[in-house]
């Protein structure tokens, strides 16, 4: 598959590239599927100037045509879904229902950026010079560099690619290592629906190679990440040379808050599938539960059983409710919050290592802990994994206090049937998102991003195409 695509730099494929190959691994097997090319240092400087030449022609493209394009763009997407659903689930172990709500979500990306590209507003302030008047503008902000996470392959990238041509900018993506072939399949929708050649472009590599050309260009002027904490903070630091703009996306440690009047029965229905999606991969996952003492009993008991009879396999088989995790590493970290546990007197309701019997890919049970102090990894630190920890508290100020502890500040999420509840809750969770008996907050419509250690910028939205804009003020005297 990946000998198919390979690099895109100036709307052609390349199959090799100057630093040699990457394997591609299924983590369900742990066995090699392909290999990608990597891109070299020089080969990132040209797709820097193949951008740079699709800027000029970009931006001097009408609203209206940018839109047209971007929903080609999505026709493409939608004609390859099962081709789409499957190369997610190889390259990431998820299962392939997960995967196809990816590709969907991935699409209506495009969809609704098509949409906003026609509805760029500016307006006019009446000016204090007799005559005059102010005119506020948007203009594209120029080249944009996208450098996203493995855990969504396709949804992260469209996230970024999509607000980009949508503002009239050019964009590199540089997707992560693990799963190049989701990248190449969405680069080839976008090459297939006609936009034009150095538009978007796909380089795939190490750090040294991929990420330092980029960095240091000055004709990048934008750059967006999906990753963790620890990888923003550098980024912004390397940005300051050249003065990028930046908008980050990192790292989540999401509470949920259960008070007493919840339905208990209704939130397992929705808490354990999503904890459990992505087998825990994802950066708005409910990590740290905090239930009333009234109902503590009987939430950690159906969490448990819930999260017991998960069937755990390859993705593509249609019985598997979770997946593995990406490498060996995640499994690594897995066990190090489960050994900190254990080691702080937490009680392990199920779970807690690798299934028995499970001798390929990089499988880690569905755990529950309990008994855990707030200090303890499983719930003072995003575990990024199938573990949840489950904690009693008997007031909502506690309540608060202890979801607001973390340095992250992605998402929360409170369930309750008392309105003014729901208002209060939304008020004081520290978060840039706030579920209020729901989880659903990934969506086109909507802004998604964090504050804190969670970042900065939204992704989605109306919003979400401002990171790609610059603010033009012209002073028209008359």
């Amino acid at each position: 598959m990946y000998e198919s695509y390979g690099l895109l730099i100036g709307g052609e494929w390349r199959r090799k590239g100057g630093a040699g190959e990457i394997a591609v691994s299924d983590p369900a097997t742990g066995e090699v599927m392909g290999t990608a090319p990597a891109a070299s240092a020089e080969e990132v400087e040209e797709a820097i100037d193949c951008a740079a030449k699709g800027q000029k022609l970009w931006r001097g493209t009408q609203a209206w045509m940018r839109a047209d394009l971007l929903h080609r763009v999505a026709d493409r997407m939608v004609s390859r879904a099962e081709e789409a659903a499957r190369r997610i689930t190889l390259e990431t172990g998820k299962p392939l229902a997960q995967a196809k709500r990816e590709w969907g979500l991935s699409t209506d990306q495009f969809r609704w950026y098509a949409e906003e590209a026609r509805r760029i507003y500016g307006r006019i302030i009446e000016s204090r010079a007799p005559g005059g008047r102010v005119e506020i503008s948007h203009e594209p902000v120029g080249i944009a560099a996208a450098f996203t996470a493995w855990n969504f392959p396709a949804f992260l990238i469209a996230r970024k690619v999509a607000p980009a041509l949508a503002a009239g900018c050019s964009i590199i993506v540089r997707p992560s290592r693990e799963v190049p072939g989701t990248a190449m399949l969405l680069m080839d929708c976008v090459k297939q629906a006609g936009v034009p050649a150095g538009v978007v472009n796909l380089v795939i590599g190490p750090t040294a190679t991929t990420y330092d050309p980029i960095m240091a260009s000055p004709a990048v002027r934008k750059i967006s990440l999906t990753g963790s904490t620890a990888i923003g903070q550098q980024m912004i630091r390397d940005s300051a040379a050249t003065l990028k703009r930046v908008s980050m996306e990192l790292g989540g440690n999401a509470p949920v808050i259960v008070f007493d009047d919840a339905d208990v029965e209704q939130v397992l229905d929705l808490s354990v599938p999503v904890k459990f999606a992505n087998a825990g991969q994802v950066c708005v996952t409910a990590d740290r539960f905090y239930v009333h003492e009234r109902l503590v009993k009987p939430f950690v008991e159906g969490f448990t059983a819930r999260a017991r009879a998960l069937k755990l396999g390859h993705g593509l088989e249609e019985s598997t409710q979770m997946g593995p995790l990406i490498n060996q590493r995640r499994v690594d970290a897995m066990e190090r919050i489960v050994a900190d546990a254990k080691g702080r007197g937490g009680r392990i309701e199920t779970g807690g290592g690798r299934p028995a019997g499970q001798n390929k890919g990089f499988f880690f049970e569905p755990t529950v802990i309990t008994g855990l102090p707030d200090d303890a990894l499983a719930v003072a630190e995003e575990n990024f994994g199938p573990i949840a920890a489950i904690s009693p508290f008997d007031s909502a100020e506690e309540a608060y206090a202890r979801a607001n502890t973390s340095e992250h500040g992605l998402a929360a999420y409170v369930f309750t049937r008392e309105p003014a509840r729901m208002r209060e809750a939304a008020q004081r969770l520290e978060a840039g998102m706030v579920g209020v008996n729901s989880y659903a907050l990934a969506a086109a419509e909507a802004p998604f991003g964090g504050i804190k250690a969670s970042g900065m910028g939204r992704e989605g939205g109306a919003e979400g195409i401002l990171d790609y804009m610059n603010v033009k003020l012209t002073q028209v005297a008359v």
